[in-house]
């Protein structure tokens, strides 16, 4: 099918040192509404194209002076040019090194004498990739752009529900306060709308550290650490009955240099995490070992198990997953998504080993520390 009038015609520029195969090609071509251009050496071809691109390049393999090898490679290492498609021409008697014209980022190669109907299917399928590939670009830009407006409209309105909400804490405190007055009705929901709101006020927490780090707006406060230690305060932190189901199994040192809080932060959302799916009463093991130059983080459950389709998502924000337990879907929220980008702020790395049935491990792998720390100026 040709290009209808009204579409703006693809621009094909033609490299021949042959006057006759540039009038024949030419002629092939602008029967199917290509605008064509055409160049007799390598030179004028990428001036051509430096001064206005194609979007494709028709380029003979034997010239003099500069050959098509030579030709493309210039093409490819030239920012504007180097996504202009290239095929290759060459007479069947020639010798054509396909492995070279591939590997230097030719898309497909036609021989002389010319068939018309050849030269147009490959042109036009080539032409159609390039054009599905701008548009595929296209639209990740915009979906880029809609992402960063989500997230900073998210920002703004968390952001913004910060201050109405410790104002509902304060007026909360101020009540326990007086709860000697109440029923045991009234205590009992007093509480648990103090609890709700020191959840809602950790999601918001979560949410804008999530954003922060994901645009490396969030400095790490970093220093040496014994990950040991670290990882035993952030379970400490979960209070009594989470310390009591815990097995912890660490080795004595395991120097790092972290941002502690953060990391506290991790091995809390992980610990808790597993508690949480695992079945009452069931032990939740941690685990903290060196391996060759990197300390490793294990968090083991007995739960219910994630299924491999669920393993790329556990990570994402509000990813879900299918639980076995009645096959019910369970948000993991920010939590991990919070995880994986702490780790990764620090050079490290998070995964998950997880079937159905067997329950999950979660781990987290970071550096150990090779030498001592050093200032900004490089002073130890």
């Amino acid at each position: 099918m040709n290009q209808t009038s009204s579409a703006p015609k693809q621009s094909i520029l033609i490299v021949d040192d042959t006057p006759a195969n540039l009038q024949l090609l030419g002629e092939m071509l602008k029967e199917h509404n290509y605008h064509i251009r055409m160049a007799r050496s390598g030179t004028l071809a990428i001036q051509a194209a430096q001064h206005e691109p194609p979007d494709l390049l028709l380029l003979d393999i034997a010239m003099p002076e500069m050959d098509g090898y030579e030709v493309c490679a210039r093409f490819k290492a030239d920012s504007r040019l180097r996504e202009i498609p290239v095929i290759f021409i060459s007479a069947l008697s020639e010798p054509v090194d396909k492995v070279r014209a591939f590997g230097i980022g030719g898309v497909d190669y036609l021989t002389k004498p010319f068939h018309a109907s050849e030269v147009v299917a490959r042109v036009r399928t080539q032409l159609d990739l390039q054009r599905q590939r701008r548009e595929l670009q296209e639209q990740v830009l915009q979906l880029r752009e809609l992402a960063n407006l989500r997230d900073n409209l998210t920002h703004m309105i968390v952001h913004d529900l910060r201050s109405p909400l410790s104002g509902i804490m304060g007026g909360l405190e101020l009540l326990e306060m007086n709860a000697q007055n109440m029923s045991e009705m009234d205590r009992k929901c007093l509480s648990m709308a103090r609890s709700a709101s020191h959840t809602l006020a950790e999601m918001f927490n979560t949410l804008l550290d999530v954003t922060r780090l994901e645009t490396n707006q969030m400095p790490l406060n970093l220093a040496p650490a014994n990950l040991p230690e670290v990882v035993r305060h952030g379970i400490m932190l979960l209070g009594a009955p989470a310390l009591a189901r815990c097995d912890i199994n660490t080795e004595t040192g395991v120097p790092i240099v972290c941002d502690q809080a953060l990391l506290v932060r991790v091995t809390t959302n992980l610990v808790s995490n597993a508690i949480k799916f695992s079945p009452e009463h069931a032990r939740v093991r941690v685990e903290v070992a060196t391996e060759q130059d990197h300390a490793i983080v294990q968090v083991i459950d007995l739960g219910p198990g994630i299924p491999a389709q669920y393993h790329a998502h556990v990570f994402e924000k509000f990813g879900q997953v299918e639980l076995r337990r009645a096959h019910q879907k369970a948000s993991v929220g920010l939590g991990l998504a919070f995880c994986k980008l702490a780790v990764e702020a620090h050079k490290g790395q998070i995964g998950l080993e997880s079937a159905e049935g067997k329950g999950s491990t979660f781990w987290f792998k970071l550096p150990l520390q090779a030498s001592a720390p050093t200032d900004s100026s490089g002073t130890p």
